[in-house]
Protein backbone atom coordinates (compact mmCIF):
# COMPACT_ATOMS: atom_id res chain seq x y z
CA UNK A 1 0.00 0.00 0.00
CA UNK A 2 1.37 3.42 -0.93
CA UNK A 3 1.96 5.96 1.87
CA UNK A 4 -0.51 8.37 0.24
CA UNK A 5 -3.29 5.77 0.13
CA UNK A 6 -2.56 4.80 3.74
CA UNK A 7 -2.91 8.43 4.78
CA UNK A 8 -6.21 8.84 2.91
CA UNK A 9 -7.63 5.65 4.44
CA UNK A 10 -6.69 6.84 7.93
CA UNK A 11 -8.48 10.12 7.25
CA UNK A 12 -11.61 8.31 6.06
CA UNK A 13 -11.60 5.98 9.08
CA UNK A 14 -11.29 8.99 11.37
CA UNK A 15 -14.19 10.79 9.69
CA UNK A 16 -16.40 7.69 10.04
CA UNK A 17 -15.55 7.28 13.74
CA UNK A 18 -16.25 10.95 14.45
CA UNK A 19 -19.51 10.76 12.49
CA UNK A 20 -20.72 7.78 14.49
CA UNK A 21 -19.92 9.56 17.79
CA UNK A 22 -21.33 12.96 16.86
CA UNK A 23 -25.02 12.50 17.60
CA UNK A 24 -24.96 10.34 20.77
CA UNK A 25 -22.16 12.30 22.45
CA UNK A 26 -23.57 15.69 21.49
CA UNK A 27 -27.04 14.82 22.73
CA UNK A 28 -25.64 13.32 25.93
CA UNK A 29 -23.65 16.48 26.74
CA UNK A 30 -26.75 18.61 26.14
CA UNK A 31 -28.65 16.47 28.66
CA UNK A 32 -25.79 16.71 31.17
CA UNK A 33 -25.82 20.50 31.18
CA UNK A 34 -29.63 20.81 31.04
CA UNK A 35 -30.44 18.34 33.83
CA UNK A 36 -31.64 19.57 37.20
CA UNK A 37 -30.64 16.38 39.00
CA UNK A 38 -27.34 15.89 40.83
CA UNK A 39 -25.62 12.53 41.15
CA UNK A 40 -24.64 11.33 44.61
CA UNK A 41 -20.86 11.68 44.00
CA UNK A 42 -21.50 15.21 42.75
CA UNK A 43 -23.37 16.06 45.95
CA UNK A 44 -20.38 14.87 47.97
CA UNK A 45 -18.12 17.19 46.00
CA UNK A 46 -20.46 20.17 46.42
CA UNK A 47 -20.57 19.55 50.15
CA UNK A 48 -16.78 19.29 50.34
CA UNK A 49 -16.20 22.60 48.53
CA UNK A 50 -19.15 24.38 50.14
CA UNK A 51 -20.98 25.13 46.88
CA UNK A 52 -24.73 25.30 46.26
CA UNK A 53 -25.24 23.91 42.74
CA UNK A 54 -28.83 25.09 42.51
CA UNK A 55 -28.06 28.81 42.73
CA UNK A 56 -28.11 30.53 39.33
CA UNK A 57 -25.25 32.96 38.63
CA UNK A 58 -25.08 36.14 36.60
CA UNK A 59 -21.95 36.58 34.49
CA UNK A 60 -19.83 38.45 37.11
CA UNK A 61 -20.43 35.68 39.68
CA UNK A 62 -19.77 32.97 37.07
CA UNK A 63 -16.52 34.71 36.12
CA UNK A 64 -15.46 35.02 39.75
CA UNK A 65 -15.93 31.27 40.11
CA UNK A 66 -13.77 30.59 37.04
CA UNK A 67 -10.99 32.93 38.15
CA UNK A 68 -11.03 31.90 41.82
CA UNK A 69 -10.89 28.20 41.01
CA UNK A 70 -8.10 28.74 38.48
CA UNK A 71 -6.07 30.94 40.83
CA UNK A 72 -6.22 28.31 43.58
CA UNK A 73 -5.24 25.67 41.03
CA UNK A 74 -2.17 27.66 39.94
CA UNK A 75 -1.08 28.13 43.54
CA UNK A 76 -1.61 24.45 44.41
CA UNK A 77 0.29 23.16 41.38
CA UNK A 78 3.12 25.66 41.92
CA UNK A 79 3.57 24.61 45.55
CA UNK A 80 3.39 20.92 44.63
CA UNK A 81 6.31 21.36 42.25
CA UNK A 82 8.32 23.48 44.67
CA UNK A 83 7.89 20.83 47.38
CA UNK A 84 8.52 17.84 45.11
CA UNK A 85 11.91 17.05 46.64
CA UNK A 86 10.25 16.44 50.01
CA UNK A 87 7.33 14.37 48.73
CA UNK A 88 7.08 10.58 48.48
CA UNK A 89 6.99 9.13 45.00
CA UNK A 90 9.28 11.83 43.65
CA UNK A 91 11.66 9.21 42.12
CA UNK A 92 14.57 11.14 43.61
CA UNK A 93 13.88 14.28 41.55
CA UNK A 94 14.57 17.64 43.18
CA UNK A 95 12.10 20.49 43.54
CA UNK A 96 11.36 22.54 40.42
CA UNK A 97 12.94 25.99 40.04
CA UNK A 98 10.59 28.93 40.72
CA UNK A 99 10.38 30.25 37.13
CA UNK A 100 9.76 26.81 35.67
CA UNK A 101 7.27 25.92 38.41
CA UNK A 102 5.32 29.09 37.60
CA UNK A 103 5.44 28.38 33.88
CA UNK A 104 4.23 24.80 34.35
CA UNK A 105 1.48 25.74 36.80
CA UNK A 106 0.21 28.47 34.49
CA UNK A 107 0.49 26.12 31.54
CA UNK A 108 -1.58 23.25 32.90
CA UNK A 109 -4.22 25.40 34.59
CA UNK A 110 -4.64 27.37 31.34
CA UNK A 111 -5.19 24.10 29.42
CA UNK A 112 -1.98 24.80 27.47
CA UNK A 113 0.48 22.20 28.79
CA UNK A 114 3.52 23.95 27.38
CA UNK A 115 6.54 22.04 28.71
CA UNK A 116 10.00 23.56 28.93
CA UNK A 117 11.33 20.53 30.80
CA UNK A 118 11.95 16.80 30.26
CA UNK A 119 9.00 15.08 31.94
CA UNK A 120 10.82 11.81 32.62
CA UNK A 121 13.80 13.68 34.12
CA UNK A 122 12.00 16.27 36.24
CA UNK A 123 8.56 15.19 37.50
CA UNK A 124 7.83 12.35 39.92
CA UNK A 125 4.65 10.32 40.26
CA UNK A 126 2.97 12.69 42.74
CA UNK A 127 3.39 15.79 40.57
CA UNK A 128 2.53 13.94 37.36
CA UNK A 129 -0.59 12.20 38.67
CA UNK A 130 -1.76 14.33 41.60
CA UNK A 131 -0.94 17.63 39.94
CA UNK A 132 -0.67 17.60 36.16
CA UNK A 133 -3.22 14.88 35.38
CA UNK A 134 -5.78 16.43 37.73
CA UNK A 135 -5.43 19.77 35.94
CA UNK A 136 -5.93 18.01 32.63
CA UNK A 137 -9.43 17.12 33.82
CA UNK A 138 -10.49 20.32 35.54
CA UNK A 139 -9.01 22.80 33.05
CA UNK A 140 -10.90 21.03 30.25
CA UNK A 141 -14.09 21.12 32.33
CA UNK A 142 -13.65 24.87 32.87
CA UNK A 143 -13.49 25.39 29.10
CA UNK A 144 -16.68 23.42 28.52
CA UNK A 145 -18.42 25.30 31.33
CA UNK A 146 -17.66 28.70 29.78
CA UNK A 147 -18.87 27.49 26.38
CA UNK A 148 -22.11 26.20 27.92
CA UNK A 149 -22.60 29.55 29.67
CA UNK A 150 -22.36 31.35 26.31
CA UNK A 151 -24.83 28.90 24.75
CA UNK A 152 -27.26 29.61 27.60
CA UNK A 153 -26.84 33.31 26.82
CA UNK A 154 -28.24 32.63 23.34
CA UNK A 155 -30.91 30.22 24.58
CA UNK A 156 -32.26 32.34 27.46
CA UNK A 157 -34.01 35.71 27.41
CA UNK A 158 -34.92 38.48 29.84
CA UNK A 159 -32.57 37.12 32.47
CA UNK A 160 -28.89 37.54 33.17
CA UNK A 161 -28.51 34.09 34.72
CA UNK A 162 -26.08 31.69 33.02
CA UNK A 163 -26.24 28.64 35.27
CA UNK A 164 -23.94 27.60 38.09
CA UNK A 165 -20.19 27.37 37.45
CA UNK A 166 -19.54 24.80 40.17
CA UNK A 167 -22.27 22.50 38.89
CA UNK A 168 -21.03 22.83 35.30
CA UNK A 169 -17.44 22.16 36.38
CA UNK A 170 -18.25 19.06 38.43
CA UNK A 171 -20.62 17.62 35.83
CA UNK A 172 -18.04 18.06 33.09
CA UNK A 173 -15.52 16.00 35.04
CA UNK A 174 -17.81 13.37 36.60
CA UNK A 175 -20.25 12.71 33.78
CA UNK A 176 -18.20 13.36 30.63
CA UNK A 177 -14.43 13.36 30.98
CA UNK A 178 -13.98 10.62 33.59
CA UNK A 179 -16.15 7.92 31.99
CA UNK A 180 -14.64 8.39 28.53
CA UNK A 181 -11.13 8.50 30.01
CA UNK A 182 -11.58 5.18 31.83
CA UNK A 183 -12.61 3.42 28.63
CA UNK A 184 -9.96 5.25 26.61
CA UNK A 185 -7.18 4.31 29.02
CA UNK A 186 -8.12 0.63 28.73
CA UNK A 187 -7.93 0.92 24.94
CA UNK A 188 -4.46 2.50 25.13
CA UNK A 189 -3.22 -0.17 27.54
CA UNK A 190 -4.52 -2.82 25.15
CA UNK A 191 -2.57 -1.07 22.37
CA UNK A 192 0.64 -1.21 24.44
CA UNK A 193 0.80 2.02 26.46
CA UNK A 194 2.21 1.55 29.96
CA UNK A 195 0.29 2.10 33.22
CA UNK A 196 2.21 1.62 36.47
CA UNK A 197 3.99 3.39 39.31
CA UNK A 198 7.37 1.77 38.89
CA UNK A 199 10.67 3.50 39.52
CA UNK A 200 13.62 4.11 37.23
CA UNK A 201 14.89 1.11 35.25
CA UNK A 202 17.86 0.53 33.01
CA UNK A 203 16.73 -0.51 29.53
CA UNK A 204 19.39 -2.41 27.59
CA UNK A 205 22.94 -1.47 26.77
CA UNK A 206 23.63 1.26 24.26
CA UNK A 207 26.68 3.10 23.04
CA UNK A 208 27.96 5.12 25.95
CA UNK A 209 26.12 3.11 28.63
CA UNK A 210 22.66 1.91 29.64
CA UNK A 211 19.53 3.97 28.98
CA UNK A 212 17.25 4.74 31.93
CA UNK A 213 13.46 5.05 31.83
CA UNK A 214 10.96 5.57 34.60
CA UNK A 215 7.44 4.18 34.55
CA UNK A 216 4.24 5.98 35.40
CA UNK A 217 0.47 6.18 34.98
CA UNK A 218 1.02 6.99 31.34
CA UNK A 219 -2.11 5.59 29.67
CA UNK A 220 -4.50 7.37 32.04
CA UNK A 221 -2.69 10.68 31.57
CA UNK A 222 -2.38 10.17 27.82
CA UNK A 223 -6.10 9.71 27.33
CA UNK A 224 -7.13 12.87 29.20
CA UNK A 225 -4.33 14.91 27.66
CA UNK A 226 -5.90 14.17 24.24
CA UNK A 227 -9.57 14.06 25.24
CA UNK A 228 -9.33 17.34 27.17
CA UNK A 229 -7.19 18.96 24.44
CA UNK A 230 -4.41 19.47 26.99
CA UNK A 231 -1.29 17.98 25.36
CA UNK A 232 1.32 17.67 28.11
CA UNK A 233 3.12 14.35 27.81
CA UNK A 234 4.63 12.10 30.47
CA UNK A 235 7.80 11.95 28.38
CA UNK A 236 9.68 14.67 26.54
CA UNK A 237 9.05 12.96 23.19
CA UNK A 238 5.32 13.29 23.95
CA UNK A 239 3.06 11.22 21.69
CA UNK A 240 6.04 10.16 19.58
CA UNK A 241 7.21 8.04 22.53
CA UNK A 242 6.27 4.35 22.23
CA UNK A 243 5.19 4.21 25.90
CA UNK A 244 2.57 6.89 25.15
CA UNK A 245 1.68 6.06 21.56
CA UNK A 246 2.82 2.53 20.65
CA UNK A 247 1.50 1.98 17.12
CA UNK A 248 -0.64 3.17 14.24
CA UNK A 249 -3.90 2.08 15.89
CA UNK A 250 -3.19 3.98 19.11
CA UNK A 251 -2.15 6.98 17.00
CA UNK A 252 -5.48 7.06 15.15
CA UNK A 253 -7.37 6.55 18.42
CA UNK A 254 -5.55 9.49 20.02
CA UNK A 255 -6.42 11.74 17.07
CA UNK A 256 -10.04 10.65 17.50
CA UNK A 257 -9.90 11.60 21.20
CA UNK A 258 -8.55 15.04 20.32
CA UNK A 259 -11.41 15.84 17.95
CA UNK A 260 -14.46 14.03 19.29
CA UNK A 261 -15.66 16.44 22.03
CA UNK A 262 -14.98 19.73 20.16
CA UNK A 263 -16.91 18.49 17.12
CA UNK A 264 -19.73 16.96 19.19
CA UNK A 265 -20.20 20.20 21.14
CA UNK A 266 -21.69 21.75 18.00
CA UNK A 267 -24.54 19.23 18.34
CA UNK A 268 -24.83 20.17 22.01
CA UNK A 269 -25.05 23.82 20.96
CA UNK A 270 -27.77 23.12 18.42
CA UNK A 271 -29.76 21.04 20.88
CA UNK A 272 -29.57 23.68 23.64
CA UNK A 273 -30.58 26.63 21.42
CA UNK A 274 -33.43 24.60 19.91
CA UNK A 275 -32.11 24.40 16.35
CA UNK A 276 -29.93 21.50 15.26
CA UNK A 277 -29.41 23.24 11.91
CA UNK A 278 -27.54 26.03 13.68
CA UNK A 279 -25.23 23.41 15.14
CA UNK A 280 -24.72 21.85 11.72
CA UNK A 281 -23.71 25.27 10.31
CA UNK A 282 -21.01 25.64 12.96
CA UNK A 283 -19.96 22.03 12.40
CA UNK A 284 -19.73 22.65 8.65
CA UNK A 285 -17.44 25.62 9.22
CA UNK A 286 -15.15 23.69 11.55
CA UNK A 287 -15.08 20.61 9.30
CA UNK A 288 -14.36 22.62 6.16
CA UNK A 289 -11.30 24.28 7.68
CA UNK A 290 -10.08 21.01 9.22
CA UNK A 291 -10.37 19.03 5.97
CA UNK A 292 -8.67 21.76 3.91
CA UNK A 293 -5.80 22.08 6.38
CA UNK A 294 -5.37 18.29 6.53
CA UNK A 295 -5.31 18.06 2.74
CA UNK A 296 -2.78 20.88 2.45
CA UNK A 297 -0.55 19.35 5.11
CA UNK A 298 -0.54 15.94 3.42
CA UNK A 299 0.16 17.53 0.05
CA UNK A 300 3.11 19.59 1.23
CA UNK A 301 4.63 16.73 3.24
CA UNK A 302 4.17 14.14 0.48
CA UNK A 303 5.66 16.42 -2.19
CA UNK A 304 8.95 14.86 -3.26
CA UNK A 305 12.20 16.70 -3.98
CA UNK A 306 14.89 14.32 -5.10
CA UNK A 307 15.83 10.64 -4.70
CA UNK A 308 16.02 10.66 -0.87
CA UNK A 309 12.47 11.94 -0.60
CA UNK A 310 11.30 9.44 -3.22
CA UNK A 311 12.79 6.54 -1.29
CA UNK A 312 11.29 7.70 2.02
CA UNK A 313 7.87 8.36 0.48
CA UNK A 314 7.98 12.04 1.41
CA UNK A 315 9.44 14.37 4.02
CA UNK A 316 10.19 11.83 6.76
CA UNK A 317 12.63 13.93 8.79
CA UNK A 318 11.35 14.29 12.36
CA UNK A 319 8.60 11.72 11.87
CA UNK A 320 8.18 8.25 13.37
CA UNK A 321 8.32 5.43 10.83
CA UNK A 322 5.51 3.59 12.63
CA UNK A 323 3.15 6.50 11.87
CA UNK A 324 4.46 7.67 8.50
CA UNK A 325 3.63 10.94 6.82
CA UNK A 326 -0.13 10.32 6.78
CA UNK A 327 -0.46 9.60 10.50
CA UNK A 328 1.93 12.40 11.38
CA UNK A 329 0.16 14.96 9.19
CA UNK A 330 -3.25 14.02 10.61
CA UNK A 331 -1.93 14.35 14.15
CA UNK A 332 -0.15 17.66 13.47
CA UNK A 333 -3.26 19.31 12.01
CA UNK A 334 -5.57 17.92 14.71
CA UNK A 335 -3.32 19.06 17.53
CA UNK A 336 -2.76 22.60 16.19
CA UNK A 337 -6.32 23.26 15.03
CA UNK A 338 -7.34 22.34 18.57
CA UNK A 339 -5.64 23.55 21.73
CA UNK A 340 -4.11 20.13 22.35
CA UNK A 341 -0.46 20.69 21.49
CA UNK A 342 0.49 17.03 21.76
CA UNK A 343 2.92 15.96 19.04
CA UNK A 344 3.88 12.66 17.45
CA UNK A 345 6.50 14.32 15.25
CA UNK A 346 8.71 17.42 15.35
CA UNK A 347 6.94 20.32 13.67
CA UNK A 348 10.25 22.11 13.25
CA UNK A 349 11.34 19.38 10.83
CA UNK A 350 8.30 19.80 8.59
CA UNK A 351 8.65 21.54 5.25
CA UNK A 352 8.49 25.33 5.35
CA UNK A 353 4.86 25.38 4.27
CA UNK A 354 4.02 22.44 6.56
CA UNK A 355 5.35 24.29 9.57
CA UNK A 356 3.39 27.34 8.46
CA UNK A 357 0.18 25.30 8.36
CA UNK A 358 0.64 24.20 11.97
CA UNK A 359 1.27 27.81 12.97
CA UNK A 360 -1.69 29.19 11.02
CA UNK A 361 -3.94 26.55 12.57
CA UNK A 362 -3.25 28.00 16.00
CA UNK A 363 -3.48 31.58 14.78
CA UNK A 364 -7.04 31.02 13.57
CA UNK A 365 -7.86 31.06 17.28
CA UNK A 366 -8.13 27.31 17.94
CA UNK A 367 -11.66 27.11 16.54
CA UNK A 368 -11.64 24.35 13.91
CA UNK A 369 -12.76 22.47 15.94
CA UNK A 370 -10.66 24.11 18.66
CA UNK A 371 -10.16 23.21 22.27
CA UNK A 372 -12.72 21.49 24.49
CA UNK A 373 -15.22 24.29 25.04
CA UNK A 374 -12.92 27.07 23.87
CA UNK A 375 -13.32 25.97 20.25
CA UNK A 376 -17.10 26.37 20.40
CA UNK A 377 -17.15 29.76 22.11
CA UNK A 378 -14.35 31.01 19.85
CA UNK A 379 -16.32 29.98 16.76
CA UNK A 380 -19.48 31.61 18.10
CA UNK A 381 -17.55 34.85 18.57
CA UNK A 382 -16.45 34.65 14.94
CA UNK A 383 -20.07 33.96 13.94
CA UNK A 384 -21.10 37.19 15.66
CA UNK A 385 -18.39 39.07 13.74
CA UNK A 386 -19.59 37.49 10.47
CA UNK A 387 -23.21 38.45 11.22
CA UNK A 388 -22.10 42.00 11.99
CA UNK A 389 -20.23 42.25 8.68
CA UNK A 390 -23.27 40.91 6.81
CA UNK A 391 -25.46 43.48 8.56
CA UNK A 392 -23.15 46.29 7.49
CA UNK A 393 -23.32 45.15 3.86
CA UNK A 394 -27.14 45.24 3.72
CA UNK A 395 -27.71 48.14 6.11
CA UNK A 396 -29.60 46.11 8.70
CA UNK A 397 -29.12 45.67 12.44
CA UNK A 398 -27.36 42.33 12.73
CA UNK A 399 -29.08 39.47 14.54
CA UNK A 400 -27.90 36.00 15.55
CA UNK A 401 -30.14 33.30 17.00
CA UNK A 402 -32.85 35.85 17.71
CA UNK A 403 -30.54 38.25 19.56
CA UNK A 404 -29.54 41.71 18.31
CA UNK A 405 -25.82 42.26 17.92
CA UNK A 406 -25.53 45.85 19.04
CA UNK A 407 -22.67 48.10 20.06
CA UNK A 408 -22.13 46.40 23.39
CA UNK A 409 -22.02 42.88 21.95
CA UNK A 410 -19.69 43.75 19.09
CA UNK A 411 -17.28 45.49 21.50
CA UNK A 412 -17.02 42.32 23.56
CA UNK A 413 -16.46 40.25 20.40
CA UNK A 414 -13.86 42.69 19.07
CA UNK A 415 -11.95 42.68 22.34
CA UNK A 416 -11.97 38.88 22.28
CA UNK A 417 -10.34 38.63 18.86
CA UNK A 418 -7.70 41.29 19.67
CA UNK A 419 -6.31 39.77 22.88
CA UNK A 420 -4.39 36.81 21.47
CA UNK A 421 -2.76 38.53 18.45
CA UNK A 422 -1.61 41.36 20.70
CA UNK A 423 0.08 38.90 23.07
CA UNK A 424 1.69 36.89 20.26
CA UNK A 425 3.04 39.78 18.22
CA UNK A 426 4.15 41.99 21.13
CA UNK A 427 6.07 39.22 22.94
CA UNK A 428 7.62 38.02 19.67
CA UNK A 429 8.79 41.54 18.86
CA UNK A 430 10.18 42.02 22.37
CA UNK A 431 12.13 38.76 22.08
CA UNK A 432 13.98 40.07 19.03
CA UNK A 433 14.59 43.53 20.44
CA UNK A 434 16.34 42.10 23.52
CA UNK A 435 19.65 40.26 23.20
CA UNK A 436 19.19 37.35 25.60
CA UNK A 437 16.02 35.75 24.15
CA UNK A 438 17.50 35.62 20.64
CA UNK A 439 20.43 33.61 22.00
CA UNK A 440 18.01 30.74 22.70
CA UNK A 441 17.45 30.14 18.98
CA UNK A 442 19.16 27.10 17.47
CA UNK A 443 18.54 28.31 13.92
CA UNK A 444 19.00 31.68 12.27
CA UNK A 445 17.07 33.40 9.53
CA UNK A 446 13.42 32.63 8.74
CA UNK A 447 13.42 29.32 10.61
CA UNK A 448 14.84 30.95 13.74
CA UNK A 449 12.14 33.62 13.56
CA UNK A 450 9.53 30.86 13.23
CA UNK A 451 10.81 29.20 16.42
CA UNK A 452 9.98 32.24 18.56
CA UNK A 453 6.80 33.17 16.68
CA UNK A 454 5.58 29.59 17.11
CA UNK A 455 6.40 29.60 20.85
CA UNK A 456 4.26 32.65 21.61
CA UNK A 457 1.54 31.58 19.16
CA UNK A 458 1.38 28.26 21.01
CA UNK A 459 1.40 29.85 24.46
CA UNK A 460 -1.10 32.65 23.90
CA UNK A 461 -3.50 30.34 22.04
CA UNK A 462 -3.22 27.75 24.84
CA UNK A 463 -1.89 25.10 22.48
CA UNK A 464 1.36 24.03 24.10
CA UNK A 465 3.19 22.44 21.18
CA UNK A 466 6.72 23.61 20.37
CA UNK A 467 8.60 24.12 17.12
CA UNK A 468 11.67 22.49 18.71
CA UNK A 469 15.12 23.98 18.44
CA UNK A 470 14.28 26.83 20.83
CA UNK A 471 15.76 26.69 24.33
CA UNK A 472 12.67 27.91 26.17
CA UNK A 473 13.89 26.91 29.65
CA UNK A 474 15.14 30.41 30.51
CA UNK A 475 13.79 33.01 32.89
CA UNK A 476 12.62 35.18 29.97
CA UNK A 477 10.67 32.51 28.13
CA UNK A 478 9.36 30.76 31.25
CA UNK A 479 8.02 34.05 32.59
CA UNK A 480 6.72 35.67 29.40
CA UNK A 481 5.17 32.52 27.95
CA UNK A 482 3.60 31.85 31.35
CA UNK A 483 2.05 35.33 31.32
CA UNK A 484 0.90 34.87 27.72
CA UNK A 485 -0.77 31.57 28.60
CA UNK A 486 -2.68 33.02 31.56
CA UNK A 487 -3.79 36.18 29.75
CA UNK A 488 -4.56 34.24 26.57
CA UNK A 489 -6.80 31.87 28.52
CA UNK A 490 -8.64 34.06 30.98
CA UNK A 491 -8.94 37.50 29.35
CA UNK A 492 -11.01 36.07 26.47
CA UNK A 493 -13.20 34.30 29.02
CA UNK A 494 -14.02 37.68 30.58
CA UNK A 495 -15.39 38.94 27.27
CA UNK A 496 -17.17 35.65 26.50
CA UNK A 497 -19.05 35.65 29.81
CA UNK A 498 -19.81 39.37 29.59
CA UNK A 499 -21.22 38.76 26.11
CA UNK A 500 -23.24 35.79 27.40
CA UNK A 501 -24.75 37.95 30.14
CA UNK A 502 -25.64 40.68 27.67
CA UNK A 503 -27.34 38.21 25.31
CA UNK A 504 -29.27 36.52 28.11
CA UNK A 505 -30.77 39.86 29.20
CA UNK A 506 -32.21 40.58 25.74
CA UNK A 507 -35.73 40.00 24.55
CA UNK A 508 -35.84 37.68 21.51
CA UNK A 509 -36.18 39.38 18.13
CA UNK A 510 -38.81 37.78 15.87
CA UNK A 511 -37.52 36.39 12.58
CA UNK A 512 -38.51 38.36 9.48
CA UNK A 513 -37.96 38.11 5.73
CA UNK A 514 -34.80 40.20 6.11
CA UNK A 515 -33.23 38.02 8.80
CA UNK A 516 -29.93 36.44 7.78
CA UNK A 517 -30.40 32.66 7.62
CA UNK A 518 -27.43 31.56 9.70
CA UNK A 519 -28.23 27.86 9.32
CA UNK A 520 -27.63 27.91 5.54
CA UNK A 521 -24.44 26.94 3.64
CA UNK A 522 -24.12 30.56 2.49
CA UNK A 523 -23.51 31.66 6.07
CA UNK A 524 -21.00 28.83 6.54
CA UNK A 525 -19.06 30.18 3.57
CA UNK A 526 -19.26 33.72 4.94
CA UNK A 527 -18.01 32.50 8.31
CA UNK A 528 -15.05 30.64 6.79
CA UNK A 529 -14.14 33.74 4.76
CA UNK A 530 -14.41 36.00 7.80
CA UNK A 531 -12.10 33.76 9.82
CA UNK A 532 -9.46 33.57 7.08
CA UNK A 533 -9.55 37.31 6.31
CA UNK A 534 -9.27 38.40 9.93
CA UNK A 535 -6.43 35.95 10.57
CA UNK A 536 -4.69 36.82 7.31
CA UNK A 537 -4.75 40.55 7.93
CA UNK A 538 -3.48 40.06 11.47
CA UNK A 539 -0.70 37.51 11.04
CA UNK A 540 0.33 37.64 7.37
CA UNK A 541 3.29 40.03 7.89
CA UNK A 542 4.72 37.79 10.63
CA UNK A 543 4.10 34.61 8.62
CA UNK A 544 5.80 36.22 5.61
CA UNK A 545 8.97 36.69 7.66
CA UNK A 546 8.96 33.09 8.90
CA UNK A 547 7.40 30.00 7.31
CA UNK A 548 6.38 31.64 4.02
CA UNK A 549 9.89 32.98 3.41
CA UNK A 550 11.36 29.58 4.29
CA UNK A 551 8.91 27.70 2.08
CA UNK A 552 9.45 29.94 -0.94
CA UNK A 553 13.22 29.72 -0.56
CA UNK A 554 13.19 25.89 -0.56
Amino acid sequence: MSPVLAGVLQLLALVVALGLSYRPLGDYMAKVYSSEKHLKPEKWIYKAIGANPSVEMRWPAYLRGVLAFSAVSVLFLYLLQRLQGSLPGSLGFVSIDPDQAFNTAASFVANTNWQSYYGEQAMGHVVQTGGLAVQNFVSAAVGIAVAVALVRGFARSRTGELGNFWADLVRGVVRILLPISVVGALVLVACGAIQNFSGIHEVGQFTGGAQQWNGGAVASQEVIKELGTNGGGYFNANSAHPFENPNGLSNLFEIYLILVIPFALTRTFGRMVGSLKQGYAILGTMATIWVVFTGLMMWTEFTHHGPAFDLAGGAMEGKETRFGIGGSSLFAVATTLTSTGAVNSFHSSYTGFGGGITMLGMQLGEIAPGGVGSGLYGMLIMAIIAVFIAGLMVGRTPEYLGKKIGTREIKFAACYILVTPALVLCFTAASFVLDTPANSMTNSGAHGFSEILYAYTSGANNNGSAFAGLNADTQWFNSTIGIAMLLGRFLPMVFVLALAGSLAEQQPVPETAGTLRTEKPLFTGLLVGTIMIITGLTYFPALALGPLAEGLAA
